[in-house]
């Protein structure tokens, strides 16, 4: 009979991820308030929370809560007529359900990028291949952790997942518009551009037939009350995100200027996070870590350092510590 401790200590494992700070006061010390997490790629100016009703909180999420928030996506995202939209608990939710929707084969997915689409995807039987033939493919637009894009041209596969969670910040390059057709789906993430991760709340953008199905998968009531509200809201302030996409920019590009002036060199990225080649990574993520600033490797690569941008009362500490 398993453990139900066992069981606890595996929930904990995670696969290689940005945040995490828990882990690194347990090796560098300090208190949570203590840290400035640079690992992630979260806007670190959130979209002002409302006031909330109580019923929010009390009542179970009504079809009308519901409706209002498909409506708002729809319409800041241009979702096309002939596709359907399902609002989800994070889009790291919907990453996790997407290859039960067909029967296990080989699917394609480009390194270096977000890992969560192979694990799933292994989770369930499939055959994770980094070059075709094969019936699925996964394009994460752009990407995460170089910032590439995809055109339409690259979505060759007969399912398609094409994860929009950082497009945001680059709405014109967004392939929402291939979601109309047969085996095309796209994701958008809404913790990372308007940084609100711990609302949980991501959307699956497809053919009404496939949107059916995934809901099966993910069960009624699956978006709390706080996040349908918050998230309506949100969608359809525009000149809140106009805004904030100019601020995001111009702040990626100081914190460009940060780094290449201490010989780092920019590889790439979006204006939520960069990604530099510099000597010895691990050494640069020690060395800020033992000043409570934690930033990004990756097993894969020696050289790769990536930053998300500080809040702005942090540029001078984190000057200080490079």
């Amino acid at each position: 009979m398993t453990n139900p401790r066992q069981i606890e200590d595996r929930s904990r494992r995670h696969r290689d991820h940005g945040g995490g700070i828990d882990h690194a006061i347990s090796v560098y010390g300090g208190s949570r308030a203590d840290w400035l997490d640079l690992s992630t790629g979260i806007n670190p100016h959130p979209y002002p929370l409302p006031i909330l009703e109580t019923l929010d909180w009390t009542a179970l999420p009504d079809r009308a809560a519901f409706s209002r928030l498909c409506n708002a996506a729809r319409d800041f995202w241009n979702v096309p007529d002939e596709a359907a939209i399902l609002p989800a608990p994070g889009a790291s939710a919907l990453i996790a359900r997407l290859p039960a929707l067909y029967p296990a084969d080989r699917v394609e997915i480009t390194p270096p990028t977000y890992n969560e689409h192979a694990a799933a995807f292994r989770a369930h039987g499939w055959d994770v291949v980094e070059d075709g033939p094969a019936t699925a493919r996964v394009l994460v637009h752009p990407n995460n952790p170089d910032g590439r894009v995809w055109t339409a041209a690259d979505a060759t596969a007969r399912l398609t997942i094409i994860d929009e969670s950082f497009c945001d910040v680059l709405p014109e390059r967004s392939l929402v518009n291939l979601a109309a057709g047969e085996g095309t789906i796209v994701l958008k993430s809404f913790g990372k551009f308007w940084g609100l991760a711990g609302l949980r709340l991501g959307f699956a953008i497809a053919q009404p037939e496939i949107i059916d199905r995934l809901a099966d998968l993910t069960g009624p009531w699956a978006v709390s009350g706080p996040a349908l509200r918050v998230g309506t809201l949100a969608l359809q302030d525009a000149e809140w995100a106009d805004r904030t996409r100019a601020h995001l920019e111009a702040e990626a590009q100081k914190l460009d200027q940060l780094m290449i002036k201490r010989g780092a060199q920019l590889l790439g990225g979006t204006s939520l996070f960069r990604l530099y080649d510099v000597d010895d990574a691990q050494a640069s993520h020690d060395r800020l870590a033992r000043k409570h600033i934690l930033t990004r490797v990756f097993p894969y690569s020696r050289r790769m350092l990536r930053l998300g941008l500080p809040p702005s009362g942090a540029w001078d500490r984190l000057e200080d510590a490079l």
